[in-house]
């Protein structure tokens, strides 16, 4: 279980990393200004999910 909850947890802060260095390069190279703030709002969102992953992990575990 413990291990499973931490691959959860990492799978969800890498998929918000991904999303910012992503729309980072994308401002950085010049390009869309739509797809850069598409993925900053992804990047919100998917921050929101890790933040409930994480807690319902410690709230399941006991921790």
């Amino acid at each position: 279980m413990i291990l499973l909850s931490k691959g959860i947890i990492a799978i969800a802060l890498v998929a918000v990393v991904v999303v910012l260095f992503i729309g980072l390069f994308n401002m950085m190279r010049g390009g869309s200004a739509n797809l850069s703030q598409k993925m900053m709002r992804w990047r919100v969102v998917l921050q929101f999910i890790a933040v409930i992953v994480m807690m319902s992990v410690l709230y399941l575990t006991g921790n």
